[in-house]
Order: structure tokens, then sequence, then C-alpha cells
């Protein structure tokens, strides 16, 4: 009796452990994301329009 309960105990355990199978690793590529951009200009616009604004501001006061 003890043997049945070993083998039946054995066979649940072994049965679960491969219950779900193998299943391969996905290997996920990564994305590139390239970005154009717009001009040369775009860097010295902002500080250009701060200091027309700065400019205007002195001037009105």
């Amino acid at each position: 009796m003890k043997k049945l309960a070993l083998a039946a105990a054995l066979s649940v355990v072994a049965s679960g452990a491969i219950a779900g199978g193998y299943v391969a690793p996905t290997v996920v590529e990564p994305v590139v994301v390239v970005e154009d951009t717009s001009s040369s200009a775009g860097g010295i616009l902002v500080p250009a329009i701060a200091v027309l604004l700065l400019v205007l501001a002195l001037h009105h006061s």
C-alpha cells in the first residue's frame, strides 16, 4: 500500500513538472527609431525669440 501511495505521489509530481511543456524563448528585435532634424537653425530660434520678447518688455516699461 505504501508503494502504491508513493508511486501515485511521484506520478503527480512528475506530471506537474512537465505539464506546460517546453516553450522556446522568444527573441525580441530592438526597434531603431530615426528622427529627422527640421533644420540647423532650430537651436537658435528659441533663444532669439526669448531675447526679442525681453527687449520688447523692457522697451514698453
